[in-house]
């Protein structure tokens, strides 16, 4: 079981392998967060040294909105992932039509860099409760712990931590807790998951055991 969950699920690749995490976690641990189209796509070297035989994909991007990034990036033109799959590669719709929520990494000189271990949904693929947490929520919550519960039993150890149950109950990573809830700091310093709606400050959910 610990072996299937390390990797997402629809991306059983040779050498790539994610560990488990829900989306507000991979969102708290990205440098950029951005809705965008893929308008074009080019290989090109990984880097100017010629002895580097690797290729990584470019894509061309339409910056729609920037949530995360702002203080390094005003605008992104490109990001970039290893050409090969098994190096975490992603592989995008470049037809200018689909849109994407993109999360990566930003380099040292200023590119891009996304893979299989960041959260890359189609847009038309979230839930209208990821959508709006993107603006502030998910960050509220990025001082939270946020532990994944393989089997019971699975309880709470510090008083900032949220049990994400979504494989316990439905057998799946991203299920009705990845798509519903956000896990939020309380002004008392303890976490609770919390589902949509207006902005956290009364209702909150605990679920303390699966």
């Amino acid at each position: 079981v610990l072996l299937l969950l390390t990797h997402r699920i629809q991306e059983l690749v040779e050498a790539c392998s994610c560990a488990p995490a829900h989306p507000q976690q991979l969102i708290c641990d990205s440098a950029l967060v951005i809705r965008a189209k893929i308008t074009s796509e080019k290989v090109v070297p990984a880097s100017d040294d010629p002895l580097n035989t690797h290729k990584m994909i470019r894509y061309e991007i339409k910056q729609i909105k920037m949530f995360k990034g702002f203080e390094k990036l005003k605008d992104v033109q490109y990001v970039y992932t290893p050409f090969d799959s098994s190096l975490c590669g992603v592989k995008l719709e470049a037809n200018n039509k689909k849109q994407y929520l993109l999360t990566g990494q930003i380099l040292s000189d200023g590119k891009v860099l996304i893979h299989l271990c960041n959260y890359i949904e189609p847009w038309d693929d979230l839930s209208l409760s990821q959508k709006k947490s993107l603006n502030q929520r998910y960050q509220m919550g990025c001082g939270c712990k946020i532990t994944t519960c393989y089997m019971v039993p699975c309880s709470i150890t510090t008083p900032n931590e949220c049990l994400w149950t979504d494989w316990l109950i439905e057998r799946k990573l991203y299920g009705h807790q990845a798509k519903h809830y956000a896990c939020i700091k309380r002004s008392d310093g303890t976490c609770s998951w919390y589902r949509g709606g207006p902005p956290p400050e009364k209702e909150f959910i605990d679920i303390s055991e699966p």
